[in-house]
């Protein structure tokens, strides 16, 4: 067993730390894959982690030794999938951020992306989970780390031309004025989601009923123009049937 006690003791302190980092080198790079882990399995753990220590102490407040831990690996296993805290919380967002509407729609691929809208937008007020949070984490941490903020930029770009997509769908289908822009709608309902996620039940809380009134105006009057009239005479006929 080798000691430092031959060595003068400002230099017993510098050769104890050397040794230290050398073992823990050692030590994290031996485990950059887990024994009876798969990589897919330690990199699907990871994310998981980070996405639950994320949303509970944010992107300042969380190191990576903390989500390492937290997966029950070592820094060597994070840092063979992931090159920096931010790409962890973004990559964390793309796996186990809300994904409601992509989730319905791989459901029923057939139901009308309106109905779909609208069902993600009835729920919205009252969303109060860790995925909702690790997106308004990600958000704040756009403002202060120039990483995030490149990779977000892109994340939210795919979001955004995904939910365009599916207006493009409902457009040609018939459920949504074509004249209407897709890329405005899709930044419209990301910007409905975002601020859902930010204003939550416990700062202000709206009624399910009235919410889901406000919605569904909303989506008429995204119809087609020759489809708004048929609406409104079946809105009035509902209407006088009540009286």
């Amino acid at each position: 067993m080798q000691t430092a006690l031959a060595l003068p003791i400002g230099w017993q302190a510098l050769w104890v730390l050397t040794v230290d980092k050398i073992n823990e080198d050692n030590f994290n790079n031996g485990m950059g894959r887990i024994a009876g882990v798969t990589a897919a399995e330690t990199r699907e753990r990871l994310l998981r982690a980070a996405a639950e220590v994320f949303a509970e102490r944010g992107y300042d407040g969380t190191r990576v030794v903390d989500i390492a831990a937290a997966a029950g690996v070592s820094n060597g296993a994070l840092y063979a999938h992931f090159d920096s805290k931010a790409e962890l919380l973004v990559a964390a967002l793309r796996a186990h951020g809300r994904q409601e509407l992509a989730d319905l729609l791989a459901a029923d691929p057939s139901r009308p992306v309106t109905e779909l809208l609208l069902e993600v937008g009835r729920g919205l007020p009252r969303r109060r989970d860790s995925q909702g949070f690790l997106g308004v984490e990600a958000m704040i941490a756009v403002r202060r780390d120039r990483d995030v903020a490149a990779l977000m930029r892109d994340y939210t770009g795919e979001r955004i031309d995904w939910l365009a997509g599916l207006v493009q769908a409902a457009q040609a289908g018939g459920e949504l004025d074509p004249a209407l822009s897709p890329g405005a709608v899709a930044h419209f309902c990301f910007l409905l989601a975002m601020g859902s996620a930010v204003v939550t039940p416990d700062l202000h809380a709206v009624d399910d009923a009235e919410w889901a009134t406000l919605l569904t105006r909303i989506v008429r009057a995204l119809a087609p123009p020759q489809q708004k009239p048929d609406q409104e005479e079946q809105s009035a006929g509902a209407a006088l049937a009540t009286r």
